[in-house]
């Protein structure tokens, strides 16, 4: 049996044969999601930093969080995963000099791939109103400085270069492709223009911008059908909301049940789901390892005390 091959490795790979096959990364904010992902055989983990800031502060995604807390969410995720982790690096929380540490953090937490925006500080989710962006120049001294710090570290690790001009204060496509050029040019490894806002805007990305190029399924951008993104020569496909959105929706309506019909609620809600994969308690925790452990229990602690836990006791 051969070595597995290292997340950055594996997504540069991913990346040679992208005409062939469109990379899906899906988004997962935390680590039980993200081995969901994993099982359902999608090709990436996303970590998405608004979904990230909205479940580890409760803040909406204007910057509030902090590096450590996201470089901390996102190495928690890469450590249950096998898959490549894409992680939202925000605008690199500073300068260029910032962007040094922040690339170096994030190549040691394990993920595969970061993606840096040219936003000011303190930036904001990319569909929302009043973005202002750093110069061109700035990001471009930016993106040097990350890969300076890659060719360091781990030159597989793959660096992707956001733009927010498309419907930033001052910008626009044209501003968006001219960046993202610039970007590319400075050693960028994947080209990604945020809020495109039609599917003749990506087309004009994918046809002028010489890198591969990511898609970002969320907000003010249509839904495209993966055929046609892949038709159409995109790389990378994300989709940020895809865990969070179903999560807080179920979430929100079961809270709502509770309180209003108390027990009986929570009764009919462990009824509901005894077919599905996750539909108990006891799946639920072999889901995340638990068989697994016993198993190491088995090999590793000694053979009385294995006896005393599962002879003396009741449970699942």
């Amino acid at each position: 049996m051969g070595l597995k091959l290292r997340p950055t490795t594996s997504l540069r790979r991913m990346l040679d044969r992208y005409e062939e096959h469109l990379i899906v990364a899906v988004g997962a904010q935390n680590p039980l999601y993200a081995r969901m992902v994993e099982a359902l055989g999608f090709d990436v983990v996303y970590m998405p930093g608004s979904c990230t800031s909205m479940e580890r502060i409760g803040w909406a995604d204007v910057n509030l969080i902090t590096a450590t807390e996201v470089v901390e969410n996102a190495r928690r995720i890469a450590i249950v995963v096998n898959v490549p982790v894409i992680a939202d690096a925000d605008n690199g929380y500073g300068n260029a000099i910032n962007v040094m540490r922040t690339v170096r953090e994030f190549i040691r937490a394990g993920v595969a791939a970061i993606h840096i925006e040219d936003q000011v500080l303190p930036k904001r989710c990319g569909h929302l109103k009043g973005k202002l962006l750093i110069s061109k120049e700035e990001m471009v001294g930016k993106v040097k400085a990350a890969k300076k710090v890659i060719n360091e570290e781990d030159p597989d690790f793959v660096l992707i270069a956001r733009t927010d001009a498309r419907n930033a204060v001052g910008g626009g496509l044209e501003e968006a492709i001219e960046r993202l050029k610039a970007y590319v040019e400075a050693g960028a490894d994947v080209a990604f223009a945020d809020a495109l806002m039609s599917r003749e805007e990506l087309e004009r990305v994918v046809k002028e911008v010489e890198a591969p190029v990511l898609y970002n399924m969320l907000g003010l951008s249509p839904r495209l059908p993966l055929d046609v993104c892949h038709e159409m020569g995109v790389a990378v496909v994300i989709f940020p909301f895809a865990s969070f959105l179903p999560a807080i929706t179920a979430v929100w309506d079961f809270l709502k049940d509770l309180k209003a019909r108390g027990t009986q609620a929570f009764v009919e809600l462990e009824e509901r789901p005894r077919e599905h994969p996750l539909g108990n308690l006891r799946a639920i925790f072999d889901f995340t390892g638990y068989g697994e452990i016993q198993e190491w229990e088995r090999a590793f602690l000694p053979p009385a005390e294995v006896k005393l836990r599962y002879e003396k006791s009741i449970g699942l």
